[in-house]
């Protein structure tokens, strides 16, 4: 089966470039798609594509290709090429498996490669599910106490301040963090992450409406408040929620 790659790049002797080293491969690719801008690379999620692998550029015609994995819960690994050292650490910071700094040779692009194929093929089959925080430590002035998980209804970002509602309404201060790195802890199968600022419980969903064009408004216990899907997460919040 051929390995799926989006590319995302806006020159177009770079595009080329990079489809003759894939066809130099041993292993067999198809591309997707070739996105020059922002705006094409989020239409192409936005309408349900998916890839094995992406290869990105970081400067776009219309801006920053980091705007695109804000806006898009991604799960394809990115190797970054870019000219340009200064984005290395938030390219890591993101989704990126290597940063390949241009001109690079076939045999950097090939060591790159590896890398992805050791993701691609996954680890060793362990029957042993991963050990997922089953409670939160939240701190106070006065004290500490624990917070069951299965007690949340949502997580809210805010300011680089993240907040745990429980299904009474009640707010907890977690501190200095982010979804990410906290959503990285949580199981996916029970937690899911609905835009940049909202990681909402599955248990906790009462009910779901459709909001503009491709989002969802949803109801959570112990909230008034509705929550939105992205548009980008709404096809994989979807199968998610049906699980």
């Amino acid at each position: 089966m051929d390995i799926e790659i989006l590319i995302i790049e806006d020159e177009l002797p770079a595009r080329r470039k990079l489809k003759r080293y894939l066809d130099q491969l041993d292993e067999s690719t198809r591309v997707l798609a070739e996105c020059a801008t922002v705006e094409e690379a989020i239409v192409f999620f936005e309408k349900g594509g998916k890839a094995d692998l992406i290869l990105s550029d970081i400067a776009l015609q219309d801006g920053n290709a980091f705007e695109i994995y804000e806006e898009i819960a991604l799960k394809s690994p990115v190797i970054f090429t870019t000219a340009y050292e200064a984005h290395m650490m938030q390219a890591f910071e993101s989704y990126g498996i290597d940063y390949l700094l241009k001109p690079f040779t076939f045999e950097r692009f090939q060591k790159a490669w590896k890398k992805f194929m050791l993701l691609h093929k996954g680890p060793v089959s362990n029957s042993e599910k991963p050990a997922y925080r089953s409670r939160i430590v939240v701190h106070t002035a006065r004290d500490s106490y624990f917070l069951p998980v299965e007690s949340i209804s949502y997580f809210l970002a805010e300011g680089g301040i993240v907040k745990a509602i429980d299904r009474e309404g009640k707010s907890h201060l977690l501190g200095l963090g982010s979804l990410k790195d906290l959503a990285a802890d949580l199981d996916p199968d029970v937690f899911f992450r609905l835009n940049r600022s909202e990681l909402v419980s599955k248990a906790a969903i009462l009910r779901m409406e459709r909001y503009g064009k491709n989002s969802l408004a949803i109801q959570v216990v112990g909230s008034e408040k509705k929550l939105i899907s992205s548009q980008g997460n709404t096809s994989d919040f979807r199968e998610w929620v049906e699980r």
